[in-house]
């Protein structure tokens, strides 16, 4: 089955169309993209710059893929956006291509949910699985997991690390790094505890969630130093692979400070 295009759209002759891709009234494809199996641009869609859109991802009006980044360095480098398969962005998402000093390429996952007006900045990496909630921003070079839940609003510093299933609350400004399967909210963000309910609903069992906590309550407890707790956390809770995961991205070289709570946990 050929591609389906609408007699407004403008699509370069250039442009790599697989079988099944559709591309509603009014929509523009670049020479440099490439739209995989089912793609469907329901209207009104930008696709620009050195683009791949995987598999079976809908795309809704007022998106801006692949536009060149919002950075003073960059001088028309050829640089690239690679977007998984499955996802949904929904109306005015913008999503943006790399830098040469940033490696070239902003990367998005499979799964996703990018809802209203969220934005992804040059050279972010980011999971499968996330959801984007309206109007949540991620600044250049941003490393988000899989499974994460972007609040409303909310917005990312450049160069933070967001960990696997973590959560960030409507509104939050994020400029330090969030642990793997954390919860933070705030302006600006503090780390609240564990992104419990998102635990839950995963299918991580009693005994994981429960060593989880354990481990949170040592690890930013008062005595001793945060390396002491560290130690002690991973002889204590090692074993646990989600654990040894925190620890692991604490213990990471990053480009920015720790999250941490704002009072006693």
């Amino acid at each position: 089955m050929s591609a389906s295009v609408h007699q407004t759209a403008v699509v370069d002759p250039a442009a790599e169309l697989a079988d099944g891709v559709g591309i509603g009234p009014y929509c523009t494809v670049g020479p440099n993209v490439r739209l995989d199996a089912d793609v469907q641009l329901v209207s009104h869609v930008v696709i620009a710059g050195r683009t791949t859109i995987g598999r079976e991802c809908v795309v809704h009006p007022f998106c801006s893929l692949g536009g060149a980044p919002q950075h003073v360095a960059y001088k028309g480098e050829d640089t690239a956006l690679v977007v998984g398969e499955r996802n949904v962005m929904r109306e005015q998402v913008s999503m943006h291509t790399g830098t040469v000093m940033g490696g070239g390429v902003t990367e998005v996952g499979s799964d996703g949910l990018f809802m209203i007006g969220a934005h992804v900045a040059h050279d972010c990496k980011v999971g499968d699985h996330v959801t984007f909630a309206n109007g949540s921003t991620l600044a250049g070079h941003v490393d988000v997991g899989d499974w994460v839940f972007m609040g409303g609003l909310c917005a990312v510093h450049q160069f933070t690390r967001i960990g696997r299933h973590a959560f960030v609350g409507g509104g939050g400004i994020v400029t330090k790094d969030v642990i793997p399967y954390g919860l933070v909210w705030g302006n600006h963000a503090h780390l609240e505890g564990l992104n419990l309910v998102g635990l839950k609903r995963r299918g991580f069992g009693r005994e994981t969630i429960n060593h989880l906590r354990s481990a949170y309550r040592l690890m930013f407890a008062d005595e001793g130093t945060f390396q002491e707790r560290l130690d002690d956390a991973l002889e204590t809770y090692g074993d646990c692979a989600e654990v040894a995961e925190i620890i692991g991205f604490i213990r990471a070289d990053a480009g920015r400070p720790l999250c941490l709570p704002e009072r006693e946990v």
